[in-house]
């Protein structure tokens, strides 16, 4: 599932995301959904999300029954 609508997104979730240093090369960061940062329903390059580690970055995937 792709990270580019907000209604797919949840705190709880595991997710992959490309942080802001990361965008050129497009590396993906694996973490848990803390909290939502973005407020629109879609955007175009992932919604944007704070990890339980404190991360930020844009969604890439979601990936499927795998909460904590």
């Amino acid at each position: 599932m792709n990270g580019n609508e907000r209604k797919n997104i949840a705190p709880g979730l595991t997710v992959d995301i490309v942080l802001k240093k990361d965008q050129p090369t497009g590396k993906l960061t694996r973490g848990v959904v803390k909290d939502i940062l973005t407020n629109s329903a879609t955007h175009p390059h992932g919604i944007k999300v704070r990890l339980q580690d404190g991360q930020v970055g844009r969604v890439k995937t979601i990936l499927p029954g795998k909460t904590e």
